[in-house]
C-alpha cells in the first residue's frame, strides 16, 4: 500500500502550519492517543545491492539476501515493463515478522494487522515484513517497488515539498493499487478471480464508480488492470501511468491511450467478466447451503466477516473470528447446532493485553478432550500461545514465546501435552511444537521453505502440515506450489501427501478414522474442498462452489472436521460476505468424483481470456530473468544521518504604510535518518523585526521504547489597536493616527519523555524552561489637515508588566482505548492526570485531571461524559498573577454557549465587583466541567451506508454542559439564585448540534445552543472546528 488520502493530507498541513502563523513544538506532549511501542531495540545493518539498500538486522541475514536478490529481479521486471529507470537507489526497510514491522519509525501512526507493506512518500522508502512464505514475502516485494516506479515516474526527482509532489498520491487507489496488485502477481490469480465472480452475479459498477468504499481497491483495481493489459497489451500500463503525469487524472490518461470512451471501457470489462465466468454457473453451485446450513452470517446474527471456524471435538460447539462487535476482530464461541453466539472470549477492541490474534492467517484449536482452546496471538510484542477454559471463558494458560516472530494454527496433540505451531522466525516459517508439562520448545522443521498450518492425528504419529518444500527452487528463488505434508514428530521426516500437479492444497484436516484427509485446494481454478485417502489416495471432491471455500486471504484456514464426528463447517465467499456453513450428511462428506468446472477457460485467470502481449505473465513464470547471485552484495553498519523530508512551502511578503514598510516570510523544514527514529523540525518566520521573529528547533528520538525530545522556541504575540481623530498640534490642525502595539515574546526550553506501557496507557514527563518579556509601543504620527505634510512622528515606550523567567517539571499518567467514529470517540474510556510544578519569577502548580467515558448502550447510539478539572495552585500572588492568562469556560469545546465572540456590550451589566459579571463569571484560575452528550450517526441509524456509521460522515448530537471557574477570594459575580462552587458560579447550557468531517481534514461543528445563565441572549447558533470530546 501507499500512503495517502487522509493520513497524507494531514502529514502535508501539519509540515505547513507555520506558513499561515501557528507553531507547537514537536516534542509537546500528545494529549490523548494510542502507543506505537518500541518493544525492540533493532540493530540494523545495509546491504547493498546493484539499485537498493536493504535494511536489515541480524537475525534476518539469510531472508535479507533473499530480499535483495528479489529485489533486483523485480527491478529487471519492472524496468522492462514500465520503460523506466529508478532515479535515486531505492531503499527498502525489512522487518522479520508484522509485530516487528508494527514498531517502525519509518512510518507515521499505529499499523494494523492486515498491512502487508507501504510505499512512503517523503524518503521513498519501502517497508515491510517477511510474511514466512517465499512467495508471500516476494509478492508483497514486488506490490511496493510498483508503488516506488508509481512514484518516481508521476514525480520530479527532487525533494518533496508541497508544490513537488508525485501524481501518484492524487489518483485513485484502484488505478494505483490495482495496478501494483496486477504487476505483481499477474492476470492469472484465483482470489482475485473470486471476488470478481462473486461480483459479476450482480450489478457491476462502471470505472467512474470505483472510487466508492464498497469496492476493494485491490481485487477491483487489478481485474480492471487485467482486462486492459489483456486487451491493449502490457505495455499500455506503463504508457497511462506516464500519461497519467501529465493529465493528473486517472480517466483522461486511460482514454488518451486506449482512446476510448470511459463507458465504452466499462461496458468492455464488464462483458468479458461475464464470458469468463456466467458459463460456471451450471457447472458449479453458487449456493452454499447446497451443502449444509447457513450456521454463521448477518442472517443468524452474527457479522458479516466469520473466519477461521474451529469444531470442537464432538462437532456441537465452534469457536470462530469474528467482527461481530463491530470494532475489532475478536473471538466467540457458538453453538455449533444452531449458529447462536454464546460467549466472547476475547475484547481487542479495548482490551491492550491482546495486540493481534493472527485472524488473517490463522485459526485456533480445541484440545481432545473439549474442554480448552489454544489460539496464536501477539501481547508485548511477543508472540504467545493463549489457551481458554471453554467453561469459563477465562485464558487460564499463557505460553509467550519471544524468541519467535509470530505463532499460527496451534494444534494439540491427542493426550493434550503438546501443542504444535507454525511460527515465523527470521523472515522463514517453521513447526515447533511446545511440551506444556516441561515447559520446553522444539523445533520440527528448520530451513527457508514454507511449512504452514499443522494439524495432528488423531493416533498422534503424524502431523498434516502445508508445504512448498517439494517444488520450490531456493537457488533460483522460484516459488513452489503448497502441497499437504506428513510430519512423523519423532523423527522430524517429512512425506507428501500426493493430490494434484497445479494449484494449491492447504489447511489439511483429519478425518475421525485418522484414515483421510480433507484439504482445501484451487485446482480447477476454485477454491473447494476435497478429501483423499491416505492408504489408496483416492481423492473426492466434496464441495464444488461457484464463488468458493476462502478465507481472507488465498492462504487462509477455511474449514474444520470435527475429531469425534461426522461433521464439517466452512467458510464461504458470497455477496462479499464471510458465511459460515455447517455440513452434516454423510454423503457430501464423503465426497464425489471430481468436477471439471472449467467453463470457457480457467476460472482463476481474469479475463480477457485471449491475451496481447502478456509480458507480465511470462515474466512472472520466469524465475531467472534479472536475478543475480549475492556475490556481489555488500554490508555495510547503519549510522542515523539526518536527510530532508520535506520543505513546507515558502512565502515571502512586502508592504508599506504611513507606518513603515513590512517584510516577512517563512518556511519549515523536517528531517530523519531513515529509520525515522532521530527527527528534527526546523521553522523560521519572520515579520518584520527581530522581535517579531519565530523560530523553532525540535528533535524527537523514538529509537528506543523510552521517547524523549527536546525543543528550542521563540513566538511573539503581537496585539494592537488603531485610532485616528482630529487636533490640533503647533497651532495648525492635524490629522492624528496613533497605533498601539504590545508584544508578548515567549522563549522556551523544553525536555520530554514518554514511557509507553502498552499500547493504550503511557507515562509522560519532562522540564522546561520559560521566559516571558512584555513590551508596548505607542507611535503617534500627525499630517497637516490641509496639506497632508507630517507634522509629527513621535514614538513612545510604554511601561508594560515585568519580565518573567519560569522553570517547570511535569508528570502525567494517560490511557486511551477510545474508538472512534465519524467525528469523534463512541466507545472506551480516556483520561489524563498531569501534574506541573512551576517556580521561578512565580510559584504555583498547575494540576489537571481529565476522565472521559464512551459508552453505546444501544448501536449507534453513545453516551459521551467528560468530568475535567484544571487548576493553578499556589500562593495567590503567583497562581492569580495576571501575567498569567486567566482560564476561560466560554470556549466551543468546554462550555457551549458562552464564547467570547458571542459577547454584546449590551449583557454587560455593571456591578461594583465587575464592568460585566456576566463575562468575568467565567474566568478564574481554577476551572471544573462536567459534559454529557448524546451523539449517533443518523444515516447509519437509517441503514443508509455500508456500515453502522452511514455512508456521510454526520453525527447528530444532543448535549448538556455545566462548568464553574472560580479564585482564591470570592468577586460577588453570582446571579441571585445562581449555584456557588466554591467561589465560582455555576453555568451551564445545553442544545443540540450536528458535526461533520470535512474531508478528514477538520470537524465542523454546528450547534443551537441554549445558555442558562445568560438571559439577554437565549438560545443562538454556534460554529466551530471543534472534535467531540
Amino acid at each position: 500500500m501507499i500512503l495517502k488520502s487522509a493520513r497524507l493530507r494531514g502529514a502535508l498541513l501539519a509540515a505547513g502550519v507555520w506558513a499561515v502563523g501557528l507553531a507547537a513544538p514537536p516534542v509537546q506532549a500528545q494529549y490523548f492517543g494510542r502507543n506505537k511501542v518500541q518493544y525492540e531495540d533493532f540493530q540494523f545493518d545495509i546491504l547493498r545491492t546493484l539499485h537498493f539498500d536493504i535494511y536489515y538486522y541480524p537475525e534476518e541475514r539469510e531472508a535479507a539476501v533473499m530480499v535483495g536478490r528479489m529485489a533486483e529481479r523485480w527491478y529487471a521486471r519492472l524496468s522492462r515493463l514500465l520503460d523506466h529507470e529508478l532515479h535515486h537507489r531505492q531503499p527498502i526497510i525489512v522487518y522479520a515478522s508484522h509485530p516487528h514491522f508494527e514498531q517502525t519509525n519509518a512510518i507515521l501512526g499505529n499499523i494494523g494487522e492486515g498491512t502487508g507493506g507501504v510505499t512512503e512518500l517523503f524518503k521513498r522508502r519501502v517497508v515491510l515484513p517477511l510474511a514466512g512464505p517465499l512467495e508471500e514475502s516476494d509478492h508483497v516485494l514486488g506490490h511496493e517497488l510498483a508503488h516506488a516506479f508509481q512514484f518516481d515516474i508521476t514525480g520530479d526527482p527532487g525533494r518533496v515539498s508541497a508544490a513537488n509532489l508525485p501524481v501518484a498520491i492524487r489518483l485513485p487507489l484502484w488505478f494505483i493499487e490495482g495496478m501494483a496488485e496486477y504487476l505483481s502477481v499477474g492476470p492469472v490469480d484465483p482470489h482475485t478471480a473470486m471476488w470478481m465472480r462473486d461480483a459479476a452475479r450482480g450489478k457491476l459498477p462502471g470505472l467512474t464508480r470505483l472510487d466508492n468504499g464498497r469496492y476493494f481497491p485491490y481485487r477491483w483495481g487489478q481485474s480492471l488492470w487485467a482486462y486492459i493489459a489483456g486487451r491493449w497489451g502490457d505495455d499500455a500500463v506503463g504508457h497511462i501511468l506516464k500519461a497519467s503525469r501529465r493529465t493528473r487524472d486517472a480517466m483522461a490518461a486511460i482514454q488518451r491511450v486506449v482512446d476510448l470512451p470511459v463507458d465504452s471501457i466499462s461496458e468492455g470489462w464488464h462483458s468479458a467478466l461475464h464470458a469468463a465466468f456466467d458459463p460456471l454457473i451450471p457447472l458449479t453451485d453458487s449456493a452454499p447451503s447446497t451443502y449444509g446450513v447457513e450456521l454463521l452470517s448477518q442472517a443468524t446474527g452474527s457479522g458479516g466477516l466469520n473466519v477461521a471456524p474451529a469444531l470442537s471435538p464432538d462437532g456441537r460447539k465452534v469457536v470462530f473470528m469474528s467482527e461481530r462487535g463491530l470494532f475489532s476482530i475478536d473471538i466467540y464461541l457458538a453453538d455449533a447446532e444452531t449458529g447462536k453466539v454464546e460467549r466472547k472470549l476475547t475484547e481487542t477492541a479495548l482490551d491492550p493485553h491482546f495486540e493481534s490474534l493472527q485472524f488473517i492467517n490463522s485459526a485456533g484449536a480445541w484440545s481432545a478432550d473439549g474442554t480448552r482452546f489454544a489460539v496464536g496471538a501477539v501481547s508485548g510484542g511477543d508472540p504467545l500461545l493463549s489457551v481458554f477454559d471453554i467453561e469459563t471463558g477465562n485464558v487460564v494458560r499463557e505460553v509467550s514465546l519471544p524468541g519467535l516472530g509470530e505463532v499460527f494454527n496451534p494444534t494439540w496433540s491427542p493426550d493434550g501435552r503438546y501443542l504444535a505451531f507454525s511460527a515465523n522466525v527470521a523472515g522463514f516459517s517453521d513447526l515447533f511444537a511446545y511440551d506444556l508439562a516441561t515447559d520446553s520448545l522444539r523445533r520440527l522443521t528448520e530451513d527457508a521453505f514454507a511449512d504452514l498450518q499443522p494439524a495432528w492425528s488423531p493416533d498422534g504419529s503424524r502431523i498434516a502440515y502445508v508445504t512448498d518444500r517439494f517444488s520450490a527452487d531456493l537457488a533460483t528463488l522460484r516459488h513452489g506450489r503448497y502441497e499437504v505434508a506428513l510430519l512423523d514428530p519423532v523423527s522430524g521426516t517429512s512425506e507428501r501427501v500426493p493430490a494434484f500437479d497445479r494449484g494449491k492444497a492447504i489447511n489439511p484436516q483429519w478425518a475421525p478414522d485418522g484414515q483421510r484427509l480433507y484439504f482445501l485446494s484451487d485446482q480447477s481454478g476454485i477454491s473447494n474442498i476435497y478429501r483423499i485417502s491416505l492408504a489408496t489416495q483416492e481423492i473426492t471432491q466434496v464441495t464444488n462452489l461457484y464463488a468458493g471455500v476462502t478465507g481472507i486471504t488465498g492462504l487462509s484456514p477455511a474449514f474444520s472436521t470435527a475429531a469425534r464426528a461426522s461433521r464439517l463447517v466452512f467458510t464461504a465467499y458470497q455477496r462479499g460476505d464471510y458465511q459460515v456453513y455447517r455440513v452434516d450428511d454423510a454423503d457430501i462428506l464423503a465426497g464425489r468424483t471430481l468436477i471439471a468446472a472449467n467453463g470457457n477457460g480457467d476460472p482463476a485467470a481474469l479475463p480477457p481470456a485471449v491475451r496481447q502481449q502478456p509480458k507480465v505473465a511470462a515474466m512472472l513464470d520466469n524465475p531467472n530473468f534479472g536475478l543475480p547471485s549475492s556475490e556481489d552484495f555488500t554490508t555495510h553498519d547503519y549510522a542515523p544521518r539526518f536527510s530532508l523530508d520535506y520543505v513546507s512551502q515558502p512565502y515571502l511578503v512586502f508592504g508599506s504604510d504611513r507606518f513603515g514598510t513590512f517584510i516577512g516570510g517563512g518556511a519549515s523544514l523536517f528531517w530523519s535518518d531513515m529509520l525515522g527514529g532521530h527527527n528534527l523540525a526546523t521553522a523560521l518566520q519572520v515579520n518584520g523585526s527581530l522581535h517579531d521573529v519565530s523560530a523553532l528547533v525540535g528533535y524527537t528520538n523514538l529509537s528506543r521504547r523510552l521517547n524523549w525530545g527536546f525543543a528550542l522556541q521563540q513566538i511573539p504575540y503581537v496585539a494592537g489597536r488603531f485610532v485616528r481623530y482630529l487636533d490640533t498640534t503647533g497651532g495648525q490642525l492635524a490629522v492624528f493616527e496613533q497605533l498601539l502595539r504590545y508584544r508578548q515574546i515567549n522563549r522556551d526550553a523544553s525536555l520530554l519523555g514518554a514511557y509507553p506501557f502498552n499500547r493504550m496507557q503511557r507515562l509522560e514527563f519532562g522540564v522546561g524552561y520559560q521566559n516571558v518579556t512584555f513590551d508596548a509601543e505607542l507611535r503617534t504620527i500627525a499630517t497637516s489637515y490641509f496639506t497632508g505634510a507630517t507634522l509629527l512622528d513621535v514614538r513612545q515606550e510604554l511601561s508594560t508588566l515585568g519580565g518573567m523567567h519560569l522553570g517547570s517539571a511535569t508528570a502525567a499518567l494517560v490511557y486511551d482505548n477510545a474508538l472512534f467514529g465519524w467525528t469523534s470517540p463512541i466507545l472506551g474510556q480516556r483520561y489524563r492526570f498531569e501534574l506541573t510544578p512551576t517556580v521561578g519569577s512565580l510559584t504555583y502548580a498547575s494540576l489537571l485531571a481529565d476522565y472521559r467515558r464512551y459508552l453505546m448502550p444501544a448501536k449507534p447510539f453513545t453516551l459521551a461524559g467528560r468530568l475535567m478539572h484544571y487548576g493553578r495552585y499556589g500562593p495567590e500572588s503567583s497562581a492569580e498573577d495576571n501575567r498569567l492568562a486567566p482560564l476561560f469556560l466560554g470556549y466551543t469545546g468546554i462550555v457551549r454557549g458562552y464564547d467570547i465572540n458571542s459577547f454584546a456590550f449590551g449583557e454587560c451589566q455593571p456591578t461594583a465587583a465587575s464592568s460585566c459579571p456576566s463575562f468575568d463569571r467565567l474566568t478564574g484560575s481554577k476551572l471544573l466541567v462536567g459534559n454529557l452528550e448524546v451523539r449517533f450517526p443518523p444515516l447509519g441509524l437509517l441503514g443508509l451506508g455500508p456500515n453502522l456509521f452511514g455512508a456521510v460522515p454526520i453525527d447528530l448530537l444532543g448535549f448538556y454542559d455545566a462548568g464553574v471557574a472560580w479564585t482564591a477570594r470570592d468577586r460577588g459575580l453570582c446571579d441571585t439564585g445562581q449555584l456557588q462552587v466554591f467561589t465560582g458560579c455555576v453555568v451551564s447550557s445545553a442544545g443540540a448540534g450536528l458535526r461533520l468531517n470535512f474531508l478528514g481534514f477538520a470537524i465542523i461543528e454546528i450547534d443551537r445552543v441554549y445558555p442558562f445563565y445568560r438571559p439577554l441572549k437565549g438560545g443562538h447558533w454556534q460554529f466551530s472546528f471543534t472534535p467531540g470530546f
